[in-house]
C-alpha cells in the first residue's frame, strides 16, 4: 500500500500499487510525484521504486525530434536565382546547379534538411533567367549596335574638328598660309595631340589616317577660301592623303552619313545625296 502527495500538495491513500499504475497511465502521477511506502516515513519520487518503472517508461513523453535545419544551398539557390536579373543571368546559372544540388540533399536527409519548395522556387527562377538571356539579348543587341555606331559617329566628327583647328592653327602660325596637301598630316600632327586624332573608329585597319584634304587647298592664303569649301573629309588614302571628290568614300561609315570638315571649321554629317552639292574649288 502507498500515500502519494496529489497535485494539490495533499497526502492521500492508502492506495494498492494496481491505483498507482491506472493513474500512470492516465498521466495523473508521473516520475516525481512524491509517496510513501506503507510502513516507511520517507517520502521519495515514484521513478526510485522499481515496481513502477514499466509503467512510468510506457507513460513518458516520447522525445522530441530533432529540429531539422532549412538547406543552406537551397537559399543560396533562390537568392542567385533573383540576382540574374541584375547579372545578365549570370548567378542563374549557378542558381540553378545549387538549386538541383539541394533538391537531392533535402530529399536524401531524412527529415533532417528543409527547403526542398526553395530550392524548386531557386531552379525555377534560374531556369526563367537563363532561358530569358537569348531574348534579351536579341533585344539588346541592335540597341547596342546603334549606340555604338552613334559614338562612331561622333567620334569621327570630333577629330575632323580637331584636325580643322590644327589646319587653322598651322594657317597663323605660317602667315595665313594653309599645309601643303602633299603634307598636311605631318604639318599638323603636333597641333592636333596624338594621332589618334587621324583614326576612324568605325574602321578597323593598320592605317595611320582614315581622311583626306582638298588638295585644290594646297598652300593657299586661307583669308581667299570661301567658308563652305571641303577640306577634310574620309578616306581610305592613308596618310597625308590628299585629293577630290575620287578620294571620297564609296560607301558611308556612319549610317548612311559621310562626315566632312569645311574651310571655316565646321562639320557637317551629309547623305550621299548631298555630295553632289559639295564646293571643292576654293
Amino acid at each position: 500500500m502507498y500515500k502519494i502527495i496529489g497535485a494539490d500538495g495533499k497526502p492521500y491513500g492508502s492506495v494498492t500499487a494496481e491505483q498507482i499504475r491506472r493513474w500512470i497511465a492516465e498521466h495523473r502521477v508521473h516520475a516525481q510525484t512524491l509517496v510513501q511506502v506503507e510502513g516507511e516515513s520517507e517520502w521519495k519520487p515514484l521513478e526510485s521504486i522499481p515496481e513502477f518503472a514499466p509503467e512510468l517508461k510506457a507513460a513518458a513523453p516520447a522525445a522530441p525530434a530533432p529540429h531539422s535545419k532549412t538547406s543552406g544551398l537551397a537559399v543560396s539557390s533562390l537568392v542567385l536565382g533573383v540576382l540574374g536579373v541584375f547579372t545578365c543571368g549570370i548567378t542563374a546559372l549557378v542558381g540553378l546547379i545549387l538549386g538541383i544540388i539541394a533538391m537531392v540533399k533535402v530529399s536524401n536527409s531524412r527529415g533532417a534538411l528543409r527547403g526542398g519548395g526553395i530550392a524548386l522556387a531557386g531552379v525555377i527562377v534560374s531556369g526563367i533567367f537563363l532561358f530569358m538571356i537569348p531574348i534579351l539579348a536579341a533585344m539588346l543587341l541592335p540597341a547596342l549596335a546603334v549606340a555604338k555606331q552613334k559614338a562612331q559617329t561622333i567620334n569621327c566628327v570630333n577629330n575632323e574638328k580637331q584636325m580643322a583647328i590644327a589646319v587653322r592653327l598651322y594657317s597663323d602660325a605660317h602667315t595665313n598660309q594653309l599645309p601643303h596637301a602633299a603634307t598636311w598630316c605631318d604639318a599638323i600632327k603636333t597641333d592636333v595631340g596624338s594621332e589618334k586624332v587621324f583614326k576612324c573608329a568605325a574602321v578597323n585597319s593598320s592605317g595611320r589616317c582614315d581622311y583626306a584634304f582638298n588638295a585644290r587647298l594646297d598652300g593657299l592664303d586661307e583669308g581667299k577660301i570661301a567658308p563652305n569649301t571641303v577640306m577634310i573629309f574620309e578616306s581610305d588614302g592613308g596618310w597625308n592623303a590628299n585629293g577630290g571628290p575620287e578620294l571620297m568614300l564609296v560607301k558611308p561609315r556612319h549610317a548612311r552619313k559621310f562626315v566632312v570638315a569645311f574651310a571655316d571649321g565646321s562639320v557637317q554629317q551629309l547623305q550621299e545625296s548631298q555630295l553632289g552639292t559639295l564646293r571643292w574649288d576654293p
